[in-house]
């Protein structure tokens, strides 16, 4: 940095728990001068920042959000009077959050930009139970899909359901039962399905079911947001699966303390 000149860390917070963090988070969160903190973060990670003023600009869907017009000002604001902002956001930077527009933003205003990279709730999800997104018996891939489109369209459910990737789908419980009838149009219903939230936190809460069942099972159970939804055959190796599908009965389960 010059004097004249700050940076903008865009910081990967990861799912929740603070030791989840990567070291370099850790890093530059102890060298902030500002901390932007994002509405998913765990307001703990402030304490990593002795020396920062905290500004917190949060942003969920269906709330009253900080506009992220507003966001850039400040990055911009705050590295041109040569400090160091630390944007710090829920999961994985790159996934979802906006980064890119932040990147082009702050690049334009001929800011420097680092990024640190973090655990995303879909890892964090699959990790919960105990499985592999990426099974090489059940599929090639894993695709990660938002179910909020900015033009509020939505994606192309039948071609997503046509890759045969095990779906990981973000912002999607508020109209999950849309989303799951469309795949349906496409895969069995009895495709395994699984519905993670607050993944990688210690309020995590897990339910195992199939397509054709876990809307129903998700309100049921009193799922909401923040969730990830997991679609896939690769789904079906989570522990506990096996016997929630002979019992044709959804399963949840509680992260243990």
């Amino acid at each position: 940095m010059t004097p004249t000149t700050g940076k903008v860390t865009l910081l990967s917070a990861g799912p929740g728990d603070l030791d989840l963090l990567t070291i370099r988070a850790a890093n530059a969160l102890a060298r902030a001068d500002v901390l932007l903190l994002d509405d998913l973060a765990n307001e703990e990670i402030a304490t990593l920042a002795p020396n920062a003023r905290v500004i917190r600009v949060g942003k969920r869907g269906g709330c009253k959000s900080t506009p992220q017009a507003f966001i850039q000002r400040l990055m911009r604001r705050y590295a041109s009077k040569g400090l160091h902002v630390v944007r710090v956001k829920g999961g994985e930077a790159l996934l979802f959050g906006r980064a890119g527009e932040e990147i082009t933003d702050l690049r334009a205003a001929g800011i420097e930009v680092e990024i640190v990279n973090g655990i995303s709730s879909g890892f964090a999800a699959a990790a919960g139970l105990g499985l592999s997104l990426t099974h090489r018996e059940h599929c090639q891939g894993v695709t990660f899909v938002t179910a909020h489109l900015q033009d509020h369209s939505e994606p192309d459910w039948a071609a997503l359901a046509a890759t045969r990737t095990t779906l990981a789908i973000y912002m999607g419980m508020g109209r999950i039962e849309h989303v799951c009838a469309r795949l349906g149009e496409t895969l069995a219903a009895s495709t395994p399905a699984a519905v993670v939230q607050w993944a990688g936190t210690s309020r995590e809460r897990r339910l195992l079911s199939r397509l054709d069942r876990v809307a129903a099972d998700a309100a049921a159970a009193g799922f909401g947001s923040p969730a990830v939804i997991l679609i896939g055959d690769a789904i079906g190796e989570a522990e506990g699966f096996a016997q929630a599908a002979r019992e044709w009965v959804y399963s949840t389960h509680e992260r243990a303390a």
